[in-house]
């Protein structure tokens, strides 16, 4: 039997914020991409097209014309994400930070807010194994993507998600309790335990991709094993406020942190005096400098890593880079009482600029060894197998070296890695997927994290690939859905990102985060004949949900009664709940985007993925995987739009049924796309342009009730000459004309990101606006504003934000009896109806909310999160 084709699970690029600012994102590389409908459906396919893609323009690109070129759709989706929040122009530091206090200072509207997703998340679950679904790769039960981990030798983990905040663990994994659920911003940067056994948070996700926050700090818990973060317990004032941070390490008294904008120290012992910044590469651009608002910035004083002698801590070296190249990446440590950069003398870990990217270290226990995976940017620009420049060891145990390489990304494949084909091999995705951890009780011993898990016992002269990235490559692999995947182990989800070893009933164990959640396995586990692992543990049991949802669908379960709710998600496909299920399954899989459901048959379901490729199901895409060996036992089937092949989609595209005729559909690229064929469509021909928007321009929003048709776009969608407008027409073709939206009219030249329709009438129609306000925004037109509403069509708008918070804005819904919600970057808020004030629903912590439904019979809203699963507030709650 044949492994089938397999969509790949994509994440995207770039730096952004969840609390008290925005990162201006580095404008993505001259990047091409596949073509195909989704993407790439087996890692085979994947390379090629990213070999061929190398070096290429996209039309999206074309005008973002830096060194950067990652080559494929990654930094475009990451660009992407984060142009709807900073186009059009740079966000001032302490945007998302006074947005939180406004925003937490309103009145409640009522309600509480049910979590549905806490509760397991089989991506194995063998009722769907069709085509579309990576169902029986071997990831288990999963969860959103951890950034960092800790662990002690009592039994405890920490667990700190991208989006949803840092968890605790008493018993070596799972049974979770969240424990930093009253910061300001819940992305995690690191985490570590000092001697002391204090838990160390430093907030900010510094992995660069899509949906990656800003954070407000570092944080202490002097007793982590009881009570939870505050705000009180920040280190220091606000100077690492609106940064990412990479790293935190301990030496002689001292805290250093690896920040976006430089190293900085602190004593570990009095905690209340300011951060000393000890280096900076690039001064004037930090903030208040002399180019701070230069849209460069965000990317010119980038710190990764901090390597400190264990022998004597007053030698460091630092790790410094932006993952694209610059002329100041490189090592730097402390000559005469300056940092100088070191030019010689490394042995064979780089010097060079071009050759040093995102760096991590690890140091062994006993201090006889320092360890470090260096990526390369000038591989990451150049070749399209891999960005990993290397593994070293330094035998010396000095950070300062001498280093020897003792693994490159050839090697690492050749031991019975998934990843073999050439275009996409291990390391492709370095500059986001690292960690490296030695074993404290053998120095020889390390684990290090790429895309894979990779152990050595011999200090890098051999290496196994423990944690495969997917087992379908395998000859151990089968699609028997009474089997979790074949006769192979579970292996860990893809993408690795943190590490820990930690102790439980005395039995030492290694802790990974990954794009999939948390994963455990003895440090002295136990391998079958290829070097895999035979004893993962999935730790994601349903008590931790940091699922990151982009959106959310609800229809009736002719099946079991009740409600099926779905809804696509970052990296972990699509989610799908029956009424009657104590685990949720994945339907489909790779990045989740949009999602419709029919109200009337939870099984009629479209899911996008990215660049407007739709998959449509009209039985849940339940399958046992006949398809492998009977093509005709397919029940899913790929319906995109010519805008996916032509690449003139946005990386998550908007899509959406009239409201009045659930078998209209309208899907926005460059084109506005109709059909009307419902779930029954097979094709993507079936789709009938009834609009250009023109070239360059790309729809942000499509929302349609009665045949009437609004479209939001952008074109350019970047800060450099950003653009926007609304264009209205029918789904017949005919009355399409663009509004006239002057870029210092009412409605703000920034990016609009959703409508919601009266029902009762469709010339009444509220606007979502995104990004933040000219007060934070330094770009032309960026204006006030966020909620809007017309009367006429869209002719004329009435901006009617009034109270509320000057936050990013992602969609806004009508509620049954006529009130308002309103997704925002840290909540929900509602404005009921007859009133002209807003208040905040229900205490969500402070994550993004991306989409608002309604239940079928408009009773209950639910709300995509992304970081923290799906909730539903009941709408007579709401008062």
């Amino acid at each position: 039997m044949s492994v089938p084709t397999r969509r790949r699970r994509w994440f995207t690029v770039c730096a952004l914020t969840a609390s008290a600012a925005l990162v201006a994102i580095p404008p993505s590389a001259a990047s091409g991409r596949s073509t195909s409908p989704f993407g790439v459906r087996a890692v085979g396919q994947l390379a090629k097209e990213r070999a061929q893609s190398t070096g290429a323009m996209s039309p999206h690109l074309a005008a973002d014309d830096d060194d950067g070129n990652e080559s494929d759709e990654i930094a475009e989706g990451a660009d992407q994400y984060a142009e709807a929040r900073t186009s059009p122009g740079v966000v001032a530091p302490g945007a998302y930070g006074a947005a939180w206090r406004d925003l937490r200072n309103l009145k409640s509207a009522g309600g509480s807010w049910r979590n549905i997703t806490d509760l397991p998340y089989n991506s194995d679950d063998p009722r769907y194994r069709d085509f579309d679904s990576n169902s029986s790769g071997g990831s288990g039960n999963v969860t959103g993507r951890m950034a960092a981990v800790a662990a002690d030798d009592d039994g405890y983990v920490y667990a700190g998600s991208a989006g949803g905040g840092v968890w605790r663990s008493h018993s070596g994994g799972g049974h979770w309790q969240p424990i930093s659920d009253r910061l300001p911003a819940q992305s995690t940067g690191a985490l570590a335990v000092d001697g002391g056994g204090r838990l160390w948070l430093g907030t900010g996700e510094a992995t660069t991709n899509s949906d990656a926050y800003l954070g407000s700090g570092v944080y202490v818990l002097d007793h982590p094993h009881h009570g939870t973060f505050s705000t009180r317990s920040r280190v220091g004032g606000n100077e690492l406020e609106s940064t990412t941070i990479h790293e935190l390490r301990f030496g002689g008294g001292t805290v250093w942190a690896a920040t976006s904008e430089g190293v900085w120290s602190h004593s570990t012992r009095h905690l209340s005096g300011p951060w000393k910044l000890e280096f900076a590469p690039n001064p004037d651009f930090l903030p208040k400098g002399a180019k701070a608002d230069d849209p460069d910035a965000p990317y010119k004083n980038i710190a990764n890593d901090i390597a400190i002698d264990p022998r004597d801590p007053s030698k460091v070296v630092l790790a410094v880079g932006w993952r694209s190249g610059d002329d100041y990446n490189g090592f730097y440590t402390k000559v005469h009482g300056a940092w100088t950069r070191i030019t010689s003398g490394l042995g064979d870990l780089p010097a060079d600029p071009d050759a040093v990217g995102n760096v991590t270290f690890a140091r062994s226990a006993d201090g006889s060894r320092y360890y470090a995976i260096d990526q390369s940017p000038e591989q990451l620009n150049t070749n399209p197998d891999s960005a990993l420049e290397g593994i070293y060891v330094s035998k010396s145990g000095s950070p300062a070296g001498p280093w020897t390489k003792i693994a490159d990304y050839k090697g690492l494949a050749a031991d019975n890695s998934a990843l073999t084909t050439a275009g996409y091999m291990p390391g492709v995705q370095a500059w986001y997927n690292q960690f490296l951890a030695v074993d404290p009780s053998d120095p020889q011993h390390v684990y290090a994290g790429l895309e894979e898990v990779y152990e050595t016992k011999d200090g890098g002269s051999t290496w196994s690939t423990v944690g495969p990235y997917w087992n379908f490559t395998f000859p151990c692999w089968s699609i028997d859905p009474a089997k979790q995947t074949g006769d192979c182990h579970q292996t860990t989800h893809s993408d690795q990102h943190g590490v820990a070893i930690g102790r439980y009933h005395g039995k030492a164990y290694v802790y990974v985060g990954n794009d999939g959640g948390m994963y455990r396995r003895p440090v002295n586990g136990s391998q079958d004949a290829s070097g895999h692992a035979t004893d993962w543990t999935s730790l994601n049991d349903g008590t931790i949900d940091t699922l990151q949802y982009y959106s959310v669908g609800i229809g009736k379960d002719l099946d079991h009664g009740g409600l099926s709710v779905t809804g696509g998600l970052q990296d972990n496909g699509q989610s799908i709940l029956r009424s009657n299920d104590r685990v949720m399954g994945s339907n489909f899989g790779g990045d989740g985007g949009d999602t419709l459901t029919d109200p009337a048959n939870g099984c009629n379901i479209a899911q996008e993925y990215v660049y407007l490729a739709v998959q449509v199901t009209q039985n849940c895409a339940v399958n046992d995987g006949g398809w492998v060996t009977d093509p005709s036992k397919v029940t899913s089937y790929s319906v995109a739009p010519a805008d996916n092949a032509t690449g003139e989609a946005r990386f998550i595209a908007p899509l959406a049924a009239d409201m009045k005729n659930g078998d209209t559909w309208v899907a926005g690229g460059r084109h506005i796309w109709v059909q009307t064929h419902g779930y029954a469509i097979r094709s993507g021909s079936e789709w009938t342009s009834v609009h250009d928007l023109g070239e360059g321009r790309t729809a942000t929003a499509v929302a349609a009730s009665g045949g009437r048709i609004y479209a939001a776009w952008c074109g350019p969608c970047n800060n450099q000459g950003f653009a926007r407008g609304i264009a209205v027409g029918n789904a017949d073709g005919t009355g399409w004309h663009d509004i006239s939206l002057p870029v210092d009219g009412t409605v703000p030249n920034r990016y609009l990101s959703g409508f919601a329709i009266d029902p009762k009438n469709a010339d009444h129609v509220f606007l979502a606006v995104n990004g933040f306000s000219r007060h934070w925004t330094e770009g032309p037109g960026a204006g006030v504003g966020h909620v809007f509403e017309s009367t006429d069509g869209g002719t004329t708008w009435k901006d009617i934000s009034g109270n509320l918070p000057d936050v990013p804005t992602n969609w806004a819904t009508v509620t049954a009896d006529g009130g308002l919600a309103v997704a925002t970057d840290l909540g929900v808020v509602y404005r009921a109806p007859g009133r002209g004030t807003w208040q905040r629903v229900g205490n969500l912590p402070a994550v993004a909310v991306l989409q608002l439904k309604t239940s079928p019979d408009g009773g209950t809203l639910y709300a995509a999160t992304h970081g923290r699963g799906i909730y539903t507030v009941r709408v007579r709650d709401l008062r």
